[in-house]
């Protein structure tokens, strides 16, 4: 095996440092919303990006004003991409259905699927305005039938962008607020004077945003642990420089930390690719955020073979991975710890981040070892019930029961299970025995 690092980015040292500091300003600013409610949130909204309005809560005018400003082709764009995401979603759902089974005769186990009952969903905006975030988590939850979904967007260049809000409003939100950051995640899961808190928060942020997720979970749900953009592509001489510099610093642009790794087993687009993307950020508009994300974040690796870059693809288990080779459907077969695949030089992270359909809030920081990203099932709750019907059933599942309590030392478990024995099979199990054996078959 020769795996060679023509580029590394930050040490796992160095990384695990900067998300130290992270924690420890989101441990104390949610703490902060949490004794202060409404205060602390109008103060973190005024230092960070100097917004303080009468309400953070746009009324249905302030609404109808902000999509007012858009053109009719603007408009009609968001719509477009809006209803491919709901389209998706609404086959996923059509895919999770109830179920009720009789397992014995007069015993029926299912279950229901059922939405979580509120939702928060962040959508990220005071660097770039990410309309496509809204349809993701607002249009997704939408078609769940969450009936309770609010949605909070920080201010862009200091006033609410109309794009952003008529993608979350056109997606179903039922409450709308212009606050962003730690203010927004704390105010939706912790509530505040004027916002009653959520069952659960979803969305995309930067790193402050997932570590608040992170520290909130289990008072809350959370869709997943989204921190900033991770792109990797997998190439092999199939395709050339030019398009695998621009796959990865179109997601580099993101941020200062979004890491951006080229994995490959041909030396010759490795070098050439580098050289490519000094010649693009001479060039992009962007460069100065992708400069960095790609000096302190990207990486090059040079793989002897398929199988090695599978390898290597697998253990970092990053959150978009366009696959470009003469086997695409091969890595689609094999690779198991990914966000999402984009397969094929005619596809790219953007149509999955904007239009094509498929959720773009995904499993970061190798989250996809046991998670996928966000989808309509991230919405609801997947019940169990129970019920029998006849006395035998009720007597056979009563004796098993009785005994295997007792097996464990449960006394009153079993006392449970005897007390339909005796009542429903008229059997004399005295008390905190186990019920006699009889075979099931008899």
């Amino acid at each position: 095996m020769a795996i060679e690092y023509l580029k590394r980015g930050k040490s796992d040292a160095d990384r695990a440092e900067d998300d130290a500091k992270t924690r420890a300003v989101v441990e104390a600013t949610l703490k902060d919303i949490e004794t202060r409610g409404d205060a602390a949130v109008r103060e973190l909204s005024e230092k960070f990006d100097d917004y303080s309005p009468a309400s953070f809560r746009l009324s249905q005018q302030e609404i109808d004003d902000l999509i007012a400003q858009l053109s009719d082709r603007e408009l009609a764009d968001i719509k477009f991409a809006q209803e491919q995401v709901m389209n998706f979603a609404r086959a996923q759902r059509a895919s999770m259905t109830d179920i009720e089974v009789e397992t014995l005769p007069g015993v029926i186990l299912g279950h229901k699927n059922i939405p979580v009952q509120s939702v928060g969903c962040y959508v990220p905006g005071g660097k770039f305005p990410m309309v496509a975030s809204a349809h993701m988590s607002v249009a997704t939850a939408s078609v769940a039938g969450v009936p309770r979904i609010i949605a909070c967007t920080p201010p862009f260049q200091g006033k609410p962008n109309p794009a952003v809000i008529a993608a979350m409003h056109l997606g179903g939100a039922h409450e709308i607020y212009v606050m962003g950051g730690i203010q927004a995640i704390g105010a939706m899961a912790l509530g505040t004077e004027t916002i009653d808190p959520v069952h659960m928060l979803v969305g995309p942020g930067n790193a402050f945003v997932a570590e608040a997720k992170r520290q909130l979970f289990g008072r809350v749900g959370i869709d997943l642990f989204a921190g900033p953009t991770e792109t990797m592509v997998i190439a092999d001489e199939t395709v050339d420089a030019e398009i695998c510099a621009t796959d990865l610093l179109g997601q580099a642009e993101h941020g200062y930390n979004s890491p951006a790794v080229l994995v490959t087993n041909s030396r010759k687009l490795a070098e050439e690719t580098l050289s490519e993307i000094d010649r693009l950020l001479g060039i992009l508009p962007t460069a100065d955020t992708a400069r960095v994300s790609w000096q302190d974040y990207g990486e090059v690796i040079l793989c002897d073979s398929y199988d090695e870059m599978l390898q290597v693809a697998d253990e970092i288990a990053s959150e978009h991975v366009q696959v470009m080779t003469d086997r695409d459907d091969w890595f689609l077969d094999n690779m198991t710890c990914y966000g999402a695949l984009f397969l094929g030089p005619r596809t790219n992270v953007s149509n999955g981040d904007k239009v094509i359909g498929t959720n773009h809030t995904l499993p970061t920081k190798k989250a996809g070892r046991y998670t996928g990203g966000l989808w309509v099932g991230k919405f609801l709750k997947t019940h169990s019930y129970q019920k029998i019907l006849t006395d035998e059933a009720a007597t056979l599942i009563g004796e098993y029961g009785s005994r295997l309590c007792l097996l464990e030392g449960f006394v009153g478990h079993a006392e449970q299970c005897n007390v339909r024995v005796r009542r429903y099979g008229g059997i004399n199990v005295p008390y905190g025995a186990p019920a006699p054996y009889r075979d099931a078959a008899e």
